[in-house]
């Protein structure tokens, strides 16, 4: 096979001119979006560096076509793929109907321990928006991707399981639960939760963030995401003392609210007041760092106010692999139809580029993207939103992204 591995040296990846990136077509509209946006990945790379690099894609399966093609929806060989190559993207996956995989999505995450879900969320010029100020919001989200509700412990009310925990949580430990009650356990550790916070850190400081902040309801659940805060602000301190401050510290010495001496702020926020601050003052915050089921709600509820989860991308890390990823579903009702917006994944790719190394194609898709939506050439999900645009299909919206990528 043509093409290089991309190896894991030093806590980073060591990237070829030729890397062999496996993808996951997807299910029901990921054959559409996988065909616009290779096209947009292959120009831009073509473009930006002439022929001296290029992308060796490598199809490999999970989903419906997996079914279809082994009888298993994630193949032992899929997993072995993302192991050995390191770095992939894949498009939507169906969630099995019935027993066995919960989700596809989250198995991928558990066993291949891809323990951070991050998702950026910022604004393109002339994408609607239902707020005034879209431009002011531009944050990373860093939401762990392995514990909390994602563990999926679960007992459903009236069964022997959840009878026997009640009773054993009542009895033993003093606890009220009403009888006939589903019980669900949020686990959470110091391990899981400092990862996820180093990594938070250490890509505000690669990329120039001015802050990461500690997203939790630590004022209710004080023993679980009050721990996450507390582990944050731990590893913050034990780790990286030189380069973080804690808001704490800042606000003493800056008390005029000053910039301060450049190193990255360590703040914390309740949940339910992050949603209003990123609303309100967005400007405040770059990083967000969160236990799971936080930034689940907050990577959605962000991502509106920039144009919705068609142009939100996404990467699931772990240490030596990353998954990029379409965040949205499968849409079967638009399955081959040429159809839907393809952003998510093709921004993914941008994601995808900036983590292999190769920021100048990473920056000409998004140039790209941006003339094509100041072109006002989107897709119908766009076009009904904005008064006197072009509807374009997906191909053609790819199409339009490819005109506008600038040639080096």
């Amino acid at each position: 096979m043509p093409g290089t591995r991309i190896q894991w040296q030093d806590e980073k990846f060591v990237v070829p001119d030729d890397p062999i990136i496996p993808f996951i077509e997807g299910d029901g509209i990921g054959p559409d979006i996988r065909r616009a946006s290779k096209l947009v990945f292959d120009e831009a790379v073509s473009r930006t560096y002439g022929g001296s690099r290029q992308i060796v894609w490598r199809e490999i399966l999970a989903g419906e076509k997996a079914k279809d093609q082994t009888g298993e929806w994630l193949p032992q060989e899929t997993l072995d793929a993302l192991r050995e190559f390191r770095i992939a993207i894949k498009g939507p996956l169906t969630t099995p109907v019935g027993g066995g995989i919960r989700s596809l999505n989250v198995s991928l995450r558990q066993l291949l321990d891809l323990y951070a879900c991050v998702r950026p969320v910022r604004w393109l010029r002339g994408v609607p928006s239902p707020v005034t100020d879209p431009a002011a919001l531009d944050v990373v989200i860093f939401r762990e991707n392995i514990e909390d509700v994602y563990a999926g412990i679960e007992y459903e009310a009236g069964s022997a399981e959840a009878d026997r925990l009640r009773d054993f949580l009542v009895d033993d430990l003093g606890a009220s639960i009403r009888e006939q009650s589903a019980i669900g356990v949020k686990p959470m550790s110091a391990f899981g939760s400092k990862r996820l916070v180093r990594k938070a850190i250490r890509y505000a400081l690669a990329r120039g963030r001015d802050s990461v902040t500690l997203v939790h309801k630590g004022n209710i659940m004080k023993f679980t995401e009050g721990a996450f805060r507390d582990w944050g602000y731990e590893l913050a301190a034990e780790e990286f003392a030189a380069d973080t401050i804690s808001e704490a510290e800042h606000w003493k010495a800056n008390p005029d609210g000053g910039p301060g001496d450049g190193r990255v702020i360590i703040k914390d926020r309740i949940a339910d007041a992050m949603f209003q601050q990123v609303l309100l003052r967005p400007g405040e915050y770059a990083i967000l760092a969160t236990p799971n089921l936080n930034g689940d709600y907050l990577s959605d509820a962000c991502a509106a106010q920039v144009g919705g989860l068609g142009l939100a991308p996404g990467a699931n890390l772990g240490d030596g692999l990353a998954l990029f990823e379409a965040t949205h579903g499968t849409a079967p009702k638009y399955a081959n139809q040429d159809k839907v917006n393809p952003s998510s994944v093709i921004l993914s790719g941008v994601m995808m580029f900036e983590e292999l190394g190769w920021e100048e194609a990473a920056g000409a898709i998004v140039a790209g993207l941006k003339g094509a939506i100041g072109a006002r050439r989107v897709t119908y999900d766009l076009a009904r939103q904005m008064p006197g645009a072009t509807k374009v299909s997906t191909s053609a919206f790819a199409d339009a992204v490819v005109d506008h990528i600038p040639t080096k």
